[in-house]
């Protein structure tokens, strides 16, 4: 049985892969961006980019997931601060008021506007603890996004601050590929 749940699994990731791919979501299809004389880093188009929900490229030498969703374009590290995870294959949940990604490794989420990692905490000090969201802070580094013509620009990376998925966006920066299973 366990060989038949395990063959599943693996030809379900694989179709879903391939259907990842043709929206431009498995890093197999994630392109480098070239730099603008600005300094903007072009993603691609904004059409594109809204019809497929989201898309990745490599943005000094990091790739980078850019999310459109509820009439924004979000822009952050495509690998989780917690362990790498692939956050491009990830669903996006609207908690506590928040648009959050949620990484499919783990199910960490981490808010598209800011970055942040939450958790749902409880008071032990009350009688009957309710859980509540809360930040752990900021985690996840973000891009600036600007959408100039009907194209999709990121802002390169300001390193001087330092965020933990910086320590993923470094170790899978050479090779980009974003493994279906941990």
């Amino acid at each position: 049985i366990a060989l038949k749940v395990a063959s599943f699994f693996f030809s379900f990731n694989f179709v879903f892969c391939l259907c990842l791919k043709d929206v431009g979501l498995c890093s197999s299809s994630t392109a480098t961006a070239e730099k603008e004389p600005d300094g903007l880093i072009l993603i691609g188009k904004e059409d594109d980019i809204k019809r497929s929900g989201r898309a990745t490229a490599k943005v000094d030498g990091r790739e980078v997931v850019v999310f459109y969703h509820n009439g924004k374009f979000h822009a952050l590290d495509s690998r989780c601060y917690h362990e790498g995870g692939p956050l491009p294959l990830g669903e996006i949940e609207d908690i506590d008021g928040q648009a959050c990604i949620v990484c499919p490794w783990h199910k960490f989420k981490i808010t598209l506007e800011t970055g942040e990692g939450l958790y749902e905490g409880v008071n032990p000090m009350e009688p009957s603890p309710t859980p509540i969201w809360q930040s752990k802070g900021v985690k996840q580094r973000i891009h600036q996004v600007t959408v100039v013509n009907g194209k999709v620009y990121v802002s390169p990376p300001d390193l001087s601050v330092s965020f933990d998925s910086d320590y993923f966006a470094d170790k899978y920066g050479n090779n980009g590929d974003v493994p279906m299973e941990k």
